[in-house]
């Protein structure tokens, strides 16, 4: 094999530098390097009657005149995200260039043979490197350069000529160098996007651009030049251009220019070296052009084998990285067509399997939504596809399966779609989260929903809002580009046809609409904008906006009086009182006001307010209590928070919520309180207020007894009853804490203590606060799940048949769960890329977390035992009860 001589990335310590194109005839000596860069294209002036019907295009230069005032700016990206500032070209004025542009001499003064042939096209002479603040050996593979041409339209009013968006590395790993033509995409800004929409390169077959690859070879010296036989094919390239020039002239191209290297270089983090370079003998034929002492070197010692006295650097273990690791491997790839070869189509769909081999597609099936299927069960999987169309349960396995990237075997996959048995709702949303971009496999997904009536969807909602962020929609384009989703199209006929799911489809949208992500913020905008469309064209489309409208005023205006509350420097009882007359001054109008459905519960319609029950909570942040009025004269407290995302509150209230249908449709109703949470703004939101005391308080005896189940017998007597407390409130106490119990460990909801840990009068006992999910628990060895002696002893203690009814109705309510868990962990799957804090913070383990707490690898026994364990610990760990005596004492210093 013959050596070949490359440099790592790793090794290049200069800044990124590209030099900007340079127009006009090329000199005789071909100009720098023997050639011109130029801007290549055709660009009219526009006509007199355009510019009186759109008097401001004439301030645009280049609309008007054969030069104008631009300059260029380059920026670097890297998986949609800008990894520098814009650099850009310094003024120069181009009062002396004119359009006209000898294009013949810029192309073939590669060859060194000046050309003839005239076209027109935009003449601009800048010639000059400009200087990225990345150097070559931090940049990610991924690295694009975003390239935009800006004219003016008055001062400081810069306006894209036009942008295109260059990859630093070829295909095959390698730094891009020398002469690069990038087309120009005449009226946007380069965006820089992975998934870009000015891409400098577009799909072509043209016999010009196979011949402009091989200019670039002639170039680089990697072709032979024969001075006679280069003249010859120059003129019959001549005409070859001329007529391509002719067919595409309203294309434009702007030809740049890499920094050029002696030897390749390849991408790679560091420069890997030899564990034997002290021997020359063992030297590999491959060399680096870059000294062996700049790399890094990144070794740890190996426990040696056997009773050698080998030196140290004999027993390394080098870490290499291999640019070609995540690529497919051409033997599997070239196994898995064989495999699959589609002459054996007809011949599968009779193939039925043996005992053994069913039992391993069971198996298979059987599998989590997190489990990462091995080549051989994907092609088990794909050999007998048609004898699985009859189970629901393999359709999301067997399109895992599929290799997408081959497109007969992608279409066969698409082809079996509509043959296969009706799937349920949970492997549907699994279809629509990230591992699927497939989209006739996403608009099968979205028919299945479309069968789900609208109090399911309903539980589905903020998941599949999410969901469109997996979509592929140009945002971009323009806005009627979200048209183009089925699941978009979905959501819209859905919501405008039913009142509830429009009300909570607005609000979802308006909070993703203020997404830091500007690619997210666009594609919800696009969506929201489509919604209101979509309401226009129905028959009270307009009243529908208006209580749109109407809700965001009435937020609105509680939060401007939640803002100034929070920000006056007054004690506590001066900012009830001004939130008293706050909310009774006319001018804000929430005294009273036309009837609007509540945002948070639109079946309540609420007309004005108490603002003699209002109040002001004890906290750093203010929460406001306001008591509305419906319009049936009854009371409707809700609590609104400014400077809290309560968009993670709103996700947990949302579980519960499901998990609560799940257990009634079981006939187990363990009387849980799913409180309503909306999450209004980034910043704002409102809760439902439930009249309850903390457990905290309780034992302080602020109800006059301490203790929860004095405070139960105070409430509800019964002396006939077992502890003097009504039979249907005690179980109403147990249930509840059963359920929560195991719901909390499920979620993983950290920072319990007895101040979140809250009791109705009627027994129904509840969480608040969820500011720690998925295991994250702001004190040390924090148990998996709250459950202290106070609990039990409201029960009766841990002797009294409460608490063994207690401890049933956990493994009963766990055990039922599990069963739905594949819906619980999809609902999870398509938060992935939400702003939840806990999700955030580790977006890739997030639904793992979840998985391991329902032990699905456990027999159902095996996973009672497992329960029965966890309570047993929680009931006798001493820590969690030192940690709620640290936090009281912490709350009476606070008070």
């Amino acid at each position: 094999m013959d050596p070949f001589t490359f440099a790592s990335s790793r090794s290049l310590g200069t800044n990124v530098e590209v030099r900007m194109p340079v127009a006009g005839p090329a000199d005789a000596d071909g100009g720098d390097d023997g050639y011109s860069d130029s801007l290549e294209g055709q660009r009219f002036s526009l006509a007199y009657t355009t510019l009186m019907a759109d008097p401001s295009l004439k301030h645009v230069g280049s609309n008007t005149a054969p030069y104008s005032d631009m300059y260029v700016t380059a920026q670097l990206f890297a998986d949609s995200k800008p990894l520098a500032v814009p650099v850009q070209t310094s003024y120069k004025a181009f009062k002396n260039q004119r359009l006209q542009v000898l294009l013949s001499a810029t192309l073939f003064s590669w060859m060194g043979s000046p050309g003839s042939g005239l076209i027109w096209g935009n003449g601009y002479r800048w010639s000059e490197w400009l200087t990225v603040p990345v150097k070559y050996c931090d940049l990610p593979l991924s690295s694009q350069l975003a390239i935009t041409l800006w004219d003016l339209a008055g001062p400081g009013r810069p306006v894209p000529f036009g942008g295109t968006t260059v990859a630093l590395f070829e295909k095959d790993n390698n730094l891009k160098k020398g002469r690069q033509k990038c087309k120009v995409w005449l009226g946007v800004e380069a965006d820089g996007l992975s998934d870009t929409t000015t891409p400098s390169t577009i799909e072509s077959h043209s016999e010009m651009d196979r011949l402009e690859k091989l200019f670039k070879k002639h170039e680089l010296k990697e072709l032979p030049r024969i001075d006679w036989l280069d003249n010859l094919a120059f003129r019959q390239i001549e005409r070859i251009n001329k007529e391509a020039t002719t067919e595409n002239k309203n294309d434009h191209y702007l030809f740049i220019d890499f920094p050029r290297f002696d030897f390749p270089i390849v991408f790679a983090d560091f420069e890997y070296l030899n564990n034997n370079r002290r021997d020359p003998s063992n030297l590999s034929p491959t060399t680096s052009t870059v000294p062996s002492s700049s790399a890094p070197q990144r070794s740890g010692q190996a426990a040696g084998l056997g009773s050698g006295s080998g030196s140290s650097s004999d027993r390394m273990i080098m870490p290499v990285y291999d640019p070609e690791n995540p690529r497919d491997n051409p033997a599997e790839s070239k196994h898995r067509r064989l495999v699959r070869s589609h002459r054996n189509g007809p011949l599968d769909r009779d193939l039925k399997p043996n005992a053994k081999i069913r039992d391993e597609l069971n198996e298979i099936l059987n599998y989590s939504p997190t489990h990462d299927l091995a080549g051989a069960e994907k092609d088990l999987l794909w050999k007998f596809r048609f004898y699985l169309t009859r189970d629901k349960r393999g359709l999301t396995k067997f399109l895992k399966s599929v290799a997408w990237g081959d497109p007969a075997e992608s279409k066969q996959a698409a082809q079996l779609l509509p043959k296969w048995t009706e799937i349920d709702v949970d492997d549907a949303l699994e279809l629509l989260g990230p591992g699927f971009d497939n989209p006739a496999v996403r608009a099968y997904a979205v028919d299945r929903l479309r069968k789900a009536d609208d109090n399911d969807l309903q539980l589905y909602l903020l998941q599949l809002v999410q969901a469109l962020k997996f979509e592929k929609i140009r945002t971009e384009t323009g806005p009627d580009a979200a048209a183009d989703s089925s699941l978009v199209n979905f959501l819209i006929s859905r919501a405008c046809m039913n009142e509830t799911l429009g009300n909570f489809f607005y609000w979802y949208l308006m909070v993703e609409t203020e997404d830091t992500n500007q690619e997210y913020k666009k594609l919800f905008s696009k969506v929201a904008y489509q919604f209101q469309v979509a309401l226009t064209r129905m028959p009270d489309g307009d009243k529908k906006r208006a209580i749109l409208k109407r809700q965001a005023e009435f937020v609105f205006g509680i939060g401007e009086i939640s803002k100034e509350i929070q920000s006056n420097k007054d004690n506590r009882p001066k900012k009830v009182e001004r939130l008293k007359h706050a909310l009774s001054d006319p001018k804000n109008e929430l005294l009273s006001f036309e009837p609007v459905p509540l945002p948070l519960d639109p079946s309540v319609t609420v007309v004005g307010c108490f603002p003699e029950s209002s109040n002001v909570f004890k906290s750093s942040l203010f929460p406001l209590l306001i008591h509305l009025k419906t319009d049936k004269g009854e009371r409707y407290p809700i609590i609104f928070k400014t400077g809290d995302d309560l968009r993670q509150d709103q996700l947990v209230i949302q579980i519960v919520t499901l998990m609560d249908n799940l257990l009634r449709k079981e006939n187990l109703d363990l009387k849980l309180t799913p409180y309503r949470i909306l999450a209004t703004s980034a910043f704002t939101g409102v809760v439902q207020f439930v009249d309850s005391l903390s457990l905290a308080s309780i034992e302080r005896g602020v109800s006059l007894v301490a203790g929860i189940l004095p405070y139960l017998r105070s409430n509800n007597p019964d002396p006939m009853q077992e502890y003097g407390v009504r039979a249907e409130v005690m179980d109403t106490y147990v249930k509840s804490c059963a359920g929560y119990c195991v719901i909390t460990y499920i979620l993983g909801v950290g920072d319990r203590h007895l101040d979140n840990l809250l009791l109705t009068p009627d027994g129904h006992f509840f969480h608040a606060d969820f500011g720690f999910i998925l295991g994250r628990d702001p004190k040390p060895f924090a148990p998996a799940m709250k459950l202290c002696k106070e609990m039990v002893d409201g029960m009766g203690g841990a002797n009294s048949r409460h608490y063994n009814d207690f401890k049933n109705y956990c493994y009963t309510a766990y055990t039922t769960l599990r069963k739905s868990s594949n819906l619980i962990l999809n609902l999870f799957a398509l938060m992935v890329d939400a702003n939840i804090p806990d999700i955030r913070l580790e977006p890739d383990k997030a639904v793992l977390k979840v998985k391991d707490r329902f032990c699905l690898e456990m027999t159902e026994e095996d996973a009672i035992k497992h329960f029965r364990i966890l309570i047993d610990d929680s009931m006798n760990s001493v820590l969690p009860v030192l940690i709620d005596r640290m936090h009281g004492l912490a709350q009476k210093w606070r008070k």
